[in-house]
């Protein structure tokens, strides 16, 4: 018997299969238990898409610098701090409960090697659904993407001295009415003097203005400034503790609060530009923290993390103040701004 396919029917069928596949998440005997698994063939097919996915997405999104390997520290403190429970790291296994996920999150000591790096950027920066892998929860740190993609790049060669030489900072830990744990993780990157453990991409804190530190402590908090880095490290510190944080820190020796931006002739010769804008809110008891005595590195940095995709227009760029500065100056002008703000000598007596 021949059976003829008509339109009608066509449309009677697929209807009868989606009515079919309802009623059969309804029913609830759809397995989703973590425990239960998945089935090779579904195993195999979603990790096939997954693969084929990052690699045309990552020739067409990522960048043609996709690792920075100057920020190591930071980018070490925040895997710790972030990603070592599920992927675990050098000498330090992941934890057994999120191994129960399904998938289970790969040990990147060993799978690190087979993307390249244009993929390894892409995935850090976007994450990977149905995995439990997260997109970057500061999307335009650019930079901080850079630094982890550099980290992971790293992992299959790193011995566990040399993983927690880059998390665990030297030094004093203990300051009145501040947990350990707490001084100890933000002395991993900062230091427990306050001066960066000698990285470009940390600033200075030592000596700065208290009342910003603890500002800036507060924006990370609400997700007003942008850092995956400080938005995790400070999520669950009490206001309390992140003013005895800001002061402990404030009153190392570091920045040179007695030198005024306004004292510095020579920055329009030595930059090229006139900047009164600059003193008039990096100035003692400004708004502003102290620069003069900041890492060269670190401004600059900032800066042209500021200045952001000059292809878009500035309308749909971010109105902030210190942004719609740095749109503003020169790209090539900002390596010799950025030194002789950083680099100011104290101002005479």
């Amino acid at each position: 018997m021949t059976v003829r396919i008509t339109w009608r029917r066509a449309i009677l069928a697929l209807a009868g299969i989606i009515v079919a596949v309802m009623l059969f998440a309804w029913s609830g005997a759809m397995q989703v238990s973590a425990s239960s698994g998945h089935w090779r063939v579904t195993d195999w097919f979603l990790h096939w898409v997954m693969r084929n996915s990052v690699r045309t997405y990552s020739a067409l999104q990522a960048p043609d610098d996709p690792l920075d390997n100057t920020g190591m520290v930071s980018a070490a403190g925040h895997f710790r701090q972030s990603c070592q429970v599920c992927h675990g790291a050098p000498g330090v296994r992941p934890s057994p409960v999120m191994q129960s996920a399904t998938p289970p999150a790969p040990d990147l000591a060993k799978t690190a090697g087979e993307w390249r790096d244009r993929e390894l950027f892409w995935i850090i920066r976007h994450g990977v659904k149905y995995t439990g892998m997260p997109a970057w929860p500061a999307p335009d740190r650019l930079d901080e993407v850079k630094r982890m993609a550099a980290f992971v790049r790293l992992l299959p060669h790193m011995t566990p001295q040399q993983y927690r030489a880059l998390t665990q900072a030297a030094g004093d830990n203990a300051a009145a009415g501040i947990a350990p744990a707490t001084l100890a993780a933000c002395a991993s990157c900062h230091g427990a003097d306050g001066q960066g453990r000698g990285q470009r991409d940390i600033p200075i804190l030592g000596g700065q203005d208290p009342a910003y530190l603890l500002a800036s402590l507060r924006r990370y908090a609400t997700g007003q400034r942008s850092s995956a880095v400080m938005q995790t490290a400070v999520a669950g510190l009490p206001d309390a503790e992140m003013q005895r944080l800001a002061y402990h820190f404030a009153a190392l020796p570091g920045l040179k609060s007695e030198v005024r931006l306004a004292d510095l002739p020579t920055l329009k010769d030595q930059a090229g530009l006139s900047i009164p804008a600059c003193a008039n809110c990096h100035a003692p008891g400004k708004a502003g923290p102290i620069l003069a005595g900041q890492k060269p590195s670190y401004i600059a940095a900032r800066l042209k993390n500021w200045q952001q995709d000059k292809m878009v227009v500035d309308a749909r760029q971010s109105p902030a103040t210190m942004p719609t500065i740095a749109r503003r100056i020169p790209t090539s002008k900002i390596d010799a701004l950025a030194t002789t703000i950083g680099a100011s000598p104290p101002a005479k007596q």
